[in-house]
């Protein structure tokens, strides 16, 4: 009969989630200190990106059900997005409480100017990468991502 005081613990590195936040923290990190360059924050791409994929008028409700993030989140993202004029804000005409939110022609020309720092990133990370082991990893964490029901975007 074996205790489980006397098992020993499986190591560190061990673990598949180990590796999966080492290399996140890379890419995440390597990204987020290229877009201060453009005085803009993994959070802020976020919502400037679905903003972006999503062209019409929204609300802060609206960019929260496409983002996944909260309604909190988003206001404080969409503040910040204003006063670097990269989003507008306009009261409704009928009902004051309803604001709709649109990229500003500044914010609509630098969303493919992050995108390509978010291509060239990747490059860098896994163009050592074959095409069909990247597509296999885009399916492994896809199909994680769906079996535990991960809808939010990350942005951190």
């Amino acid at each position: 009969m074996t205790s489980e005081a006397n098992l020993e613990p499986s190591h560190l590195k061990s673990h598949l989630g180990y590796h999966l936040r080492v290399v996140s923290n890379a890419v995440s990190h390597s990204f987020a200190k290229k877009l201060t360059s453009l005085d803009v924050t993994v959070a802020e791409w976020v919502i400037l990106r679905e903003m972006y994929a999503n062209p019409n008028n929204t609300s802060p409700s609206g960019v929260a059900e496409f983002t996944g993030l909260s309604r909190g989140a988003v206001s404080k993202l969409i503040d910040r997005l204003l006063q670097k004029k990269l989003v507008s804000r306009e009261e409704g005409s009928v009902d004051r409480r309803y604001q709709e939110i649109k990229l500003t022609k500044q914010g609509r020309t630098l969303v493919p100017k992050l995108a390509k720092i978010a291509d060239e990133n990747d490059e860098y990370f896994f163009s050592m990468l074959t095409p069909t082991e990247k597509k296999e990893i885009r399916k492994i964490l896809i199909k994680l991502t769906n079996l535990h029901k991960l809808n939010t975007n990350p942005i951190e």
